[in-house]
């Protein structure tokens, strides 16, 4: 897993996921403290005059969860989905407790365990709450990751109800930084290797709102997923 050395750093493995975040959403992460991420002045998120929370979380390091006090709006992505239709983010997921998460299926650690974790969790709930439980990978690698490759990873990898996306790289890299999180395009490396550099953050969207108010970070495990997920079906505070 690769070392962040200072908020927003990035620090290289060849041929590792890499994390790459907007440094004031690292810096949120780090001491809990929210604010309007830095995006500059024409990025910065919408609906923060209707916060869904005070400033939680982060302050205690047995808490995975940060709640944002200015909640972040939906991207409005319109991708593929896994059997090759049209997928519009906001439309498919609108009044629908989600979760969101750019990674890409040839990663090594992060995204797999990230994905492998919130399915256990998800296994935990009463069926009524896994139905509406809306999980939602965005490929940062879309050349390799086509449609058919992420309706092969994503049931091994998580869960078969995972909805996996693909398309065009910079409607990706947008709709990413829509939500404070950092994407670069895949780079080949001289061992062939090809390394995808992406925030490691996984946001939870309120069904009542469809804001995304919790930040987790990529150390979230099964047990932080499991006790907090009720709470965000319901559109509460964990």
């Amino acid at each position: 897993m690769s070392e962040e050395k200072t908020p927003g750093a990035v620090t290289s493995r060849p041929g590792r996921r890499m994390p790459l975040v907007i440094s004031a959403v690292a810096i949120v992460a780090a001491i809990g403290v929210t604010a309007a991420v830095g995006l500059g002045d024409d990025d910065k998120p919408s609906g923060s005059g209707s916060a869904v929370a005070e400033v939680y979380g982060g302050t205690d390091p047995t808490e995975a969860a940060t709640v944002l006090d200015r909640p972040f709006t939906k991207p409005a992505l319109v991708l593929t989905d896994t059997k090759g239709q049209k997928y519009d983010l906001r439309e498919r997921t609108k009044g629908k407790p989600t979760l969101i998460y750019f990674g890409y299926t040839h990663c090594p650690d992060v995204c797999p365990l990230t994905m492998s974790n919130i399915a256990i969790a998800k296994k935990k709930l009463p069926k009524a709450d896994q139905d509406k439980l809306q999980v939602v990978f965005v490929t940062t690698d879309p050349e390799r990751d086509t449609s058919a490759e992420l309706a092969k990873w994503l049931p091994a990898a998580g869960d078969p109800s995972f909805t996996g996306l693909t398309g065009d790289f910079s409607a990706i890299q947008a709709g990413a930084k829509q939500i404070g999180i950092g994407i670069d395009p895949p780079k080949k490396e001289k061992d062939g290797s090809v390394v995808s550099m992406h925030g490691a953050q996984v946001i939870a969207f309120s069904p009542t709102t469809d804001q995304g108010y919790v930040l987790y970070g990529e150390d979230a495990t099964v047990e932080d997923y499991a006790k907090d997920l009720p709470k965000i079906i319901k559109g509460e505070n964990p």
